[in-house]
């Protein structure tokens, strides 16, 4: 795979994308293949944010292809409590390594990883930025549970200004011939200017709605988010938003027989457990798929890629993203890093933040 980096599930080629989701499913159906896939290597797991699923499955897809793993999940049992900067940390560990998995609280953070780390760098999530291995798993789950990538209606609900999961699955859906959106969520948590943006460049359609019943028939999938108290300034705001849309037996009346329902996971009071039975709820299974998809990943980036220590990166304009969560306002060695969107936008290649010149 010519890739190195997976910071954007879109860094892959629709052909490499591909190519990825036929081995998941091959690693799926014969996983006494590829036990020692990866004997020798060494997967580094920097986890500067709480993980359950996307940490466990990594580390057990490196173990199922006969790898071992290093690195913390802590980062106050880490040089970073000694004030080591991301740079640093990365350039040691991938020292260490064969490839890295960072989860961060600061979007952009993978972005920045890439450019110092001698070994392949896997985005395990960026704060409210993205989330790619998770869409792999979404895309993974839905070619095997719907047979097909496009023409789908999807319904994305919750928090979709900060679920990276949601901005992830946009971007990669949108690239797919016929793809809809259906989002689902109360004005302050509607999707950022720059995924609207996205699906609006790809040709697919979008519409906005504030009820889950009235979307409900329209949908051949439904991807339910939390409502993510993590990322509110207070509590307060966090309450006003939470229990606004929740899943349950009598909402799926009027829903597709063939309907998916999708979650990311952790659930919180989003989906009634009820809903768990009904044949239509794929999330439990959508984790297992996810591990396949993270093993066909790190089988496809370890392809033929040697250690190298990257270059210096020169800065492309004199300007400082605004965006207080973006990594680049934490790490002031980062250089000022944009593309030019036409007349006086430049969006930050770290975190896709805009500021004007």
């Amino acid at each position: 795979m010519k890739t190195k980096n997976v910071v954007d599930l879109t860094d892959l080629s629709h052909e490499e994308l591909e190519e990825v989701v036929k081995l998941a499913n091959e690693i799926k159906n014969r996983p006494e293949d590829y036990m020692d896939a990866c004997r020798g290597k060494i997967l580094a797991t920097l986890f500067y944010e709480p993980s359950t699923r996307t940490q466990m499955s990594f580390q057990t897809a490196m173990l199922r292809l006969g790898g071992k793993i290093i690195g913390f999940d802590n980062p106050q049992n880490s040089s970073v409590a000694k004030g080591e900067n991301l740079k640093d940390t990365v350039t040691v560990v991938g020292g260490y390594s064969d490839i890295l998995a960072i989860r961060h609280p600061l979007e952009g953070t993978a972005a920045a990883a890439a450019m110092y780390s001698p070994v392949p760098v896997v985005n395990a999530g960026d704060g409210g930025h993205l989330h790619p291995t998770q869409t792999l798993t979404d895309v993974v789950t839905l070619s095997n549970e719907s047979g097909r990538l496009d023409h789908l209606c999807i319904g994305l609900c919750g928090d979709l200004k900060n679920g990276r999961t949601v901005h992830s699955l946009i971007k990669t859906m949108s690239t797919f011939e016929g793809n809809r959106f259906v989002l689902i969520s109360t004005p302050e948590l509607t999707v950022p200017r720059y995924i609207k943006d996205i699906i609006n460049a790809s040709g697919c359609k979008y519409t906005e709605v504030r009820s889950l019943a009235e979307a409900m028939p329209l949908l051949d999938v439904l991807y339910m988010t939390r409502i993510q108290r993590e990322r509110f300034a207070s509590e307060e705001e966090y309450k006003r938003q939470n229990g606004v849309f929740v899943l349950d037996r009598e909402k799926l009346r009027t829903a597709k027989k063939t309907m998916k329902i999708l979650h990311p996971l952790p659930r919180v009071d989003e989906i009634d457990v009820e809903v768990d039975y009904d044949d239509r709820a794929k999330y439990f299974v959508q984790t297992v798929y996810g591990m396949y998809g993270r093993m066909a990943l790190i089988l496809k980036l370890l392809e033929n890629n040697t250690k190298e220590y990257p270059g210096r990166v020169m800065p492309t304009h004199p300007f400082r993203c605004i965006n207080p969560r973006c990594i680049s306002s934490t790490e002031k060695y980062l250089p000022g890093l944009f593309d030019e969107a036409g007349g006086d936008m430049l969006i930050c290649k770290y975190c896709d933040g805009r500021r004007l010149i």
